[in-house]
């Protein structure tokens, strides 16, 4: 964990995974900013090994209820680019949703500052975005 860049969401608790085996997780994080899509980073206590957890749907369940308990409303995550993912890690794609918990705690969204209030191709922030968020909008405009 670098403390410079992450933003810590929980501190340590237990899981049990879906064959009943418990692990201990040191820390749920984030990093302090992002373009909109946020990973959420799930650090254990010890090595897991070549466990599938990121796809462990009762394991996964306890971390969102974890987060839950500390504030997240919103849809489940998916798990992060496979790449990511390491034996003391796993990784969750969280759902745009997930954006305003994390911006409560710290988070900057990198793509508000490039959006122009008053540039038509991108709306405003009464929902009138052309697009499904100001980050898709971004994209489309500089693929012109």
């Amino acid at each position: 964990m670098n403390s410079e860049t992450d933003i810590q969401l929980s501190g340590p608790f237990s899981v049990t995974d879906a064959t009943g085996r418990s692990h201990n997780i040191k820390a749920i994080r984030i990093f302090d900013e992002g373009y909109g899509i946020i990973d959420v980073y799930i650090d254990f206590a010890s090595a897991i090994g070549k466990d599938r957890l990121y796809e462990d749907k009762i394991l996964i369940a306890q971390v969102l209820g974890q987060l839950r308990k500390i504030g997240y409303v919103g849809p489940d995550f998916g798990h992060g680019d496979l790449g990511l993912q390491d034996d003391k890690l796993i990784v969750l794609e969280a759902p745009e949703e997930f954006n305003a918990f994390a911006a409560s705690k710290g988070w900057k969204n990198l793509a508000d500052e490039f959006a122009e209030e008053d540039d038509p191709e991108i709306g405003d922030d009464n929902g009138q975005a052309p697009s499904s968020s100001k980050l898709d909008a971004l994209k489309n405009k500089f693929k012109t």
